[in-house]
């Protein structure tokens, strides 16, 4: 088991104890436990085999022989138990927005719900409204959670389906039989949420039964669906359906357009071979027979060719939505787009000093192991006491260390910021003398998301036209595969931030990826600022901004875009100006 599945299986434990009503310091642990391996880099398998594993803080002898069954064998008993105690359907339950173990508990043990259906046969009947703690509004928010839930089947975020794909790819590049192997569809364009995966690689005729094997017999494979000449279609771990298709070295470049998509971007460009007296397909180019004039079939040994045939600049494969790109083709006007490497530091982040797993020190030192020469802290305000939320004093606390370590560290800064809430009628948490005390203010919604599209644009523009504000974070507080953001009107808040000179977060931690991509050219056409910030609450999270570049690019976004590629005196600059200092 990677890393991340087994933090899933003792979260699912912490959640099953809470279930059966188990003592809550013992199912606080393992969630403890769980966030704690997130951040640890050691090698869980070697420290388990040398029994070491209680050396990591909040780890006892219990947790460490639970661990260690987990990491050495890929199962625990403890874990069985527990599961074989709880109804499937209870457990899918508390995955429902808004529904954790101890209502699912409630639910279970006084209405005898054990399956998501009869919780919505008993939210339509009104059951739930005569439980203390419930109401007919609740019943209304589960339905919608339940309805939201269905739409997500068989979808998946991005990292999960990317990081499965590589390790496939991988070893079908391995093979001595395989020419090329690439990733194609939704994850070659980096959509943020991805249904399937598609794998394309070429190699000769003969070759193809060794490579279909070995693809089927990959360790990430749990079922073979389909397997045919050309084409085998599996289900990986997790439930991600695959398909690897074959295909000769000439087909290849025509085959990783047709496949890569989308549907949208194929269609304009058949349209536009057809103008051409040409045909174009997943095969190659042939000749339109009812054409007046006989077309030249183009030359193509790489994908670039069939672009360069139809008298378009490449694509990104990023770009391809037919949303900006056949203009900018047109012109050669597609711009050098944003690279993970251009960035040089990032802003929202969080430590210790509130809901983060690091410390500062912590932190900045793993940002500086990034390349970086800035990096931005940007702990909770005061009213997200939930996430340990940071007083006047506390701020001024952090603030004398981040002093102290910006004097011992050369070639690199540490900026002040924080996560400031927007209040439900649009003001800041913190009053003006706490703000100033800041370089920079990352405004977010974190509470009373039901709000009507008026409502929710009337608090945003409220918040990103307060004078203090710098950024504005997370902008319609989405989850992906999981929360709906609040309907806001966009555009209007993108205007405010142009106007008032503020910038605006691509979150780019891979449940959010906030604000979508589809208004980032509108956002650019305005003049906004993007920043492309983790959301990190730990050293590893900072690599969330590679999702966020991904995003960027398909925006359109290019380097000069995007403040975090500019220099510490330049940020600094734009914090000042940003506030009217």
């Amino acid at each position: 088991m990677d890393r991340k599945q087994i933090v899933g299986v003792l979260e699912e434990m912490g959640t099953l104890l809470e279930l059966q009503g188990a003592n809550p310091f013992k199912s606080r642990a393992f969630h403890a436990v769980a966030r704690t391996l997130e951040g640890v880099t050691d090698d869980l398998a070697e420290r388990a085999r040398s029994e070491t594993l209680t050396e990591i803080k909040g780890i006892g002898p219990g947790l460490a022989k639970v661990i260690s069954d987990i990491v050495l064998t890929g199962r625990s008993i403890d874990h069985e138990q527990l599961k074989s105690k709880v109804p499937d359907g209870v457990l899918a339950m508390t995955r429902l927005q808004g529904l954790g173990p101890k209502r699912v508990r409630i639910l279970h043990e006084r209405l005898k719900l054990s399956t998501i259906d009869d919780l919505a046969k008993a939210c339509r009947e009104h059951r739930l409204a005569d439980l203390e703690g419930f109401g007919a509004k609740t019943e209304e928010n589960i339905l919608r959670a339940i309805e939201a839930s269905q739409k997500f089947v068989g979808k998946h975020r991005f990292p999960e389906a990317e990081e499965a794909a590589e390790a496939i790819v991988r070893t079908l590049r391995d093979l001595k039989q395989v020419q090329r192997c690439e990733v194609a569809g939704s994850l070659r364009r980096r959509k943020e949420i991805i249904g399937d995966i598609d794998i394309l690689a070429s190699a000769a005729p003969q070759k193809r039964d060794a490579i279909r094997a070995a693809f089927a017999r990959h360790p990430l494979v749990e079922q073979v669906v389909a397997d045919g000449e050309t084409k085998c279609s599996v289900i990986l771990r997790g439930g991600i359906a695959c398909d690897l298709r074959l295909v000769t070295e000439a087909e290849f470049p025509f085959a990783l357009n047709y496949f890569t998509g989308s549907k949208e971007h194929n269609v304009e460009m058949r349209s536009r071979a057809r103008k051409r007296g040409l045909s174009l397909n997943e095969y190659g180019f042939s000749r339109i027979p009812e054409a007046k004039k006989k077309a030249v079939i183009p030359k193509v040994k790489v994908e670039a060719d069939i672009y360069s045939a139809l008298r378009l600049q490449f694509v990104p494969p990023e770009m391809r939505e037919n949303q900006i790109e056949f203009p900018l083709a047109d012109r050669k006007t597609i711009p050098v787009l944003v690279e993970l490497e251009d960035l040089r530091g990032t802003f929202h982040c969080h430590t210790t000093y509130s809901d983060g797993r690091h410390s500062l020190r912590d932190m900045a030192a793993a940002a500086r192991k990034c390349g970086w020469s800035y990096w931005g802290v940007a702990d909770h305000s005061s009213a997200a006491a939930y996430a340990g939320g940071l007083s006047a004093e506390r701020v001024k606390q952090q603030h004398a260390e981040i002093d102290t370590l910006n004097a011992t560290t050369k070639g690199f800064r540490i900026f002040k910021g924080t996560e400031c809430d927007i209040l439900s009628d649009g003001s800041l948490d913190y009053p003006a003398r706490v703000l100033a005390l800041f370089d920079y203010v990352v405004v977010s919604i974190h509470s009373k998301f039901s709000m009507t599209e008026a409502e929710a644009t009337r608090r945003l523009i409220k918040a990103v036209t307060n004078k203090y504000t710098t950024m504005l974070g997370h902008p319609t507080g989405r989850l992906l595969l999981g929360r709906e953001g609040y309907p806001v009107n966009m555009q209007e808040v993108l205007k405010a931030a142009a106007d008032h000179g503020k910038a605006v977060e691509i979150n780019a931690h891979p449940m959010r990826l906030d604000l979508d991509w589809r208004w980032l050219s509108l956002a650019k056409e305005l003049g906004v600022r993007i920043c492309i910030n983790p959301d990190a609450h730990g050293t590893h999270e900072l690599d969330y901004v590679r999702y966020g570049v991904g995003i960027a690019r398909k925006g359109g976004l290019e380097a000069k875009d995007v403040v975090n590629t500019w220099t510490v005196t330049k940020v600094d600059t734009f914090f000042r100006d940003s506030r009217g200092a």
